[in-house]
């Protein structure tokens, strides 16, 4: 029988989690299938927490959960579901129920065809014209400068086999872009639509700041291809000035020397100076990548674990009170 593993990263997800919980569940017992809940709390600040305890006390065969010492980001809590889970099959998807439980029946019907990733892509429907503008307009551009291909509506919700999560776990670099990890693996991939759904309860965690940021990350983390445009912009900056130095030469020795050109030259003085800032600003990035990646930190802080009420786990707490040890879970350290 194929064990399924469904992953779900959680932050500040208290009003909706239980619902989310039945609702999954009930999915998994209708497809007759070996299944296990991977929970990940993301540091949330709400109770989130004590009500993933409780699911894993009341159903401790199917579930387990980690818990973070803080907020890491998705990257980390998906990296840690990941590792947490067992199954043949693992699946991906959000607690808020904008990925609806109901199409795991399909995307197994497609792992037992045969594919690797199985990937659901939300339609645009019902979402405004000037965001699904941007959007598109965005995969467009970056499509055109990384190296793997990123779908628009294509987000983590999806399901991999065992062969593709050894593989994505396999990848130790601590800049995670996950979208671009799932089409640099490969494998073979099978992709359907889905009608987008709204968010049952809670708010959502992704405001323009975090967008714009997200975009940034896909933009730089799979190509080096900016900095190559650095070099090229410059050295057509160089050209462009040589030209100019010519043409005042030759003006200079041909009409004397005038005064005019002040607006001309603090105009190219700013426009070079903003040139830079954007450049150095650019080249930072990358610096900076390199930076977190040598300190060999690991991804994330785990404060506590299904495994933490359970045998001796259970009774060092109790021996050491409220105290909970930290655990750094990168396999890489």
């Amino acid at each position: 029988m194929t064990k399924i593993s469904v992953v779900v990263p959680c932050f500040n997800e208290e009003a909706v989690i239980d619902r989310f919980d039945t609702r999954i569940r009930e999915v998994l017992a209708d497809l007759r299938v070996e299944y296990e809940l991977c929970y990940v709390d993301d540091g949330s600040s709400d109770g989130t927490a004590l009500r993933l305890r409780a699911i894993a006390a009341e159903f401790a065969k199917e579930t387990r959960y980690v818990s973070f010492s803080r907020n890491f980001g998705k990257e980390a809590a998906m990296l840690a579901g990941l590792r947490e889970a067992s199954g043949d099959a693992v699946v991906i998807m959000d607690a808020d129920l904008q990925h609806p439980p109901e199409l795991i029946a399909r995307m197994l019907d497609l792992y037992e065809r045969g594919h690797d990733q199985i990937i659901a892509r939300r339609t645009r429907e019902g979402d405004k014209k000037v965001r699904s503008a941007l959007s598109r307009l965005y995969y467009r551009a970056v499509n055109k400068w990384v190296d793997v291909e990123l779908a628009d509506g294509v987000g983590d919700f999806r399901m991999l086999s065992r062969p593709a999560v050894d593989a994505l776990l396999s990848l130790p670099e601590y800049n995670r872009f996950s979208k671009g990890l799932f089409s640099w693996i490969g494998f073979d991939t099978a992709t359907f639509d889905y009608q987008n759904a709204a968010r049952e309860a809670g708010e959502t965690k992704w405001k323009l700041g975090s967008l714009l940021n997200y975009g940034m990350d896909g933009l730089i983390s799979f190509n080096n291809r900016p900095l190559r445009i650095a070099i090229w912009l410059g050295l057509t900056l160089v050209g462009v000035a040589a030209l100019y130095a010519v043409w005042i030469t030759v003006t200079a020795l041909t009409q004397g020397v005038s005064a005019p050109g002040y607006v001309t030259l603090v105009a190219i003085i700013v426009g070079l100076g903003g040139v830079q800032m954007v450049m150095l600003g650019l080249i930072g990035e990358y610096i900076g990548r390199i930076y977190y990646e040598t300190k060999r930190r690991p991804h994330f802080l785990v404060r506590e674990t299904h495994r933490s009420f359970t045998g001796g786990d259970r009774d060092r707490r109790k021996a050491g009170g409220d105290r909970v040890r930290l655990v750094s879970t990168d396999r890489e350290m």
